[in-house]
Formats: C-alpha cells, structure tokens, sequence
C-alpha cells in the first residue's frame, strides 16, 4: 500500500491524511473553525483505528487526494 491514504468518516464531516501504519491527522470542523490532530498510534485500540481506516470498515470510506484538499481548504 502506497502512502499517504485519505479516508472520510461519512456522516461527521471528518477527514483523514493516514502517513503510515501508526500516524494519521485528523481533520474535522467545528462551525467555521477548523481543528487538526496529529496521531501516533501507541496504543492497540489506535493501531485498530487505522486498520479499520485501511480496510476502509464502515463508516470510513477511501476519498481521493484532490477531494480531502478541497474540503479541507474550503
């Protein structure tokens, strides 16, 4: 698998650039402002986390480069 992934958690408006096997950012809005959260998975429920985003479980979905940049931009 080539990195960086980007998935979208569908119905929460939350997006996310996957680095590696154990970091993420988080990318999600709060009215206008828009919050950033940078993750290295230490813990095992975290590692689930970015497996699940991987292998694209529901609700998470795979969402191209071009489409997380515009809704993270906008």
């Amino acid at each position: 698998m080539n990195f960086p992934q980007y998935r979208e958690l569908v119905g929460f408006n939350r997006f996310y650039k996957i680095v590696d096997e154990r970091n993420f950012t988080e990318i999600y809005f709060i009215g206008s402002k828009k919050m950033e959260h940078t993750i290295e998975a230490k813990q095992y429920p975290e590692m689930l986390r970015i497996k699940d985003m991987l292998e694209c479980s529901p609700p998470f979905e795979t969402i191209e480069e071009s489409y997380f940049l515009e809704k993270i931009n906008s």
